[in-house]
């Protein structure tokens, strides 16, 4: 989930805050240069973070891509808010990244919007319904 841009302070903002310390600082009594490594080592620290960060949700999201494709033609049991359903997957669609499947079951019906978070069952074994 990406970070909106007035949700918090980016790393231009600190070096901003760093550059207005600098300049307004007493000429009388400088910044100690060790503050002043290790201020910019805790900006290099978040943005390193940041960006980890932004490359685990990356993974997450191609993780869970992946796992919903595996379970096109797969016999699933999930749990919605109006009951238990079960059925072949038949589509994947995705919201926001998010897979979110549609399923047929033996009688013909289908169920969309389906999430990786209600499936509760995978019958690896057999494709069919019965």
């Amino acid at each position: 989930m990406p970070v909106e841009a007035n949700s918090s302070i980016g790393s231009e903002d600190l070096f901003k805050i760093l550059l207005t310390q600098l300049n307004y600082q007493d000429p009388l009594k400088p910044m100690d240069n060790q503050e002043f490594i290790a201020q910019l080592a805790q900006f290099t620290t978040l943005e390193q973070t940041k960006q980890l960060n932004d490359s685990i949700e990356n993974l997450i999201q191609i993780s869970s891509s992946n796992l919903g494709i595996d379970l096109l033609d797969r016999i699933i049991q999930a749990t919605t808010e109006e009951a238990v359903v079960k059925g072949k997957v038949i589509t994947i669609t995705y919201n926001e990244g998010i897979p979110e499947f549609t399923i047929v079951d033996d009688q013909g019906d289908f169920k969309s919007g389906i999430t990786m978070s209600q499936i509760e069952i995978i019958d690896t074994l057999n494709t069919e319904t019965n």
